[in-house]
């Protein structure tokens, strides 16, 4: 029994190295060291494992465990980024924003624009939006027409840019700015899809082979770091606009990255996470694999105070859910 104690300590001590690696990316960024961002894909398994054996020490009654739930406290900002609880705001909304990664309209664009039109909101981003699809939302205005990525608005569209150059063959990355005047006042929507890493199922589906298991799993990673490294470049593009903005911002999108990922913590500065802030739940809005994954994302200005967050699983219009905010705005 000894021994067994021995072997779940060290793997205790392990995990907690491993999870406190992911808070590194904060400061480390993947040129330098992508090894961290990869392990921020486990931080749900990780921290799932370090509860357990936290709860193991508890009913075992050994001392260890107060040090493990002390220590567990360093990771209780970066798990209610994937898991939360906010108590419900009693304060009326004064915008809606709603995101989606809309897979080109294939689930069925008659069925986007019915739930978009039920929905009601002030502020529409989509992206892989599909250019040559045609959306009709009620009372919502289109910005000047962008590749992959589009917003609509019932509000006065002032102007807009795009922040990346893009190309379909190499960095297939896109983010614009939109100012907006609401009332009188001006706000900056950053509409953000950074670069997919194009997995498909069979690709990352294990099929008990242990070489062909190997392959595939190099073949992730082969993936994996250069579009971290490739997300850094284009992160730098959008800071500069959010740096740079005299308006408050709305940052939304598929950011194709984790919560607790570089991308996470550099596209977050000096902003907060609507989800954090008022979401409750699960933030999980992929859908496609078992894995939970949250890669879509709305964050604002903390002059712009969010109410509620919600993904919306009900319906499956792409391989993303829905991601909805609603927003009390200073008058």
């Amino acid at each position: 029994m000894k021994i067994f104690r021995l072997i779940l300590l060290i793997a205790h001590i392990g995990i907690f190295f491993l999870l406190a690696a992911t808070l590194l990316n904060a400061y480390v960024p993947p040129k330098t060291f992508p090894w961290f961002n990869l392990l921020s894909l486990g931080f749900p398994v990780l921290m799932i494992a370090y509860i357990l054996l936290t709860l193991f020490w508890i009913f075992s009654w050994k001392k260890r465990a107060f040090i493990f739930v002390l220590l567990g406290l360093l990771f209780f900002k970066p798990a209610i980024r994937w898991i939360n609880y906010s108590p419900q705001k009693n304060e009326t909304s004064n915008l809606k924003v709603l995101t989606m990664n809309a897979k080109g309209g294939y689930y069925g664009i008659d069925n986007i624009n019915a739930y978009i039109n039920s929905q009601n909101p002030d502020i529409v981003m989509l992206q892989e939006y599909g250019s040559k699809m045609k959306y009709h939302f009620d009372g919502l205005k289109q910005a000047p027409d962008s590749w992959v990525i589009q917003v609509f608005s019932k509000h006065k569209i002032i102007s807009q840019k795009q922040l990346i150059d893009s190309d379909y063959t190499f960095n297939n990355a896109y983010a614009s700015q939109t100012d907006i005047e609401i009332r009188g006042k001006t706000y900056r929507f950053i509409n953000v899809y950074l670069q997919p890493f194009k997995f498909r199922k069979h690709m990352v589906k294990l099929n008990g082979n242990s070489e062909e298991d190997e392959q595939k799993v190099k073949n992730v990673i082969k993936r994996l770091i250069p579009t971290f490294k490739m997300h850094q470049d284009q992160i730098a593009s959008i800071r500069e606009s959010i740096d740079n903005s005299p308006y408050p911002v709305i940052l939304a999108g598929d950011f194709n990255s984790v919560p607790n990922s570089y991308e996470y913590y550099h596209l977050l500065k000096g902003l907060q996470d609507a989800f954090v802030e008022s979401g409750s739940g699960s933030g999980t809005s992929f859908h496609d694999y078992k894995y939970p994954i949250r890669i879509d994302y709305i964050f604002s200005s903390k002059s712009i105070k969010p109410l509620s967050y919600h993904v919306d699983r009900s319906v499956k219009l792409s391989d993303h859910f829905p991601v909805i905010a609603t927003f009390k705005l200073e008058k």
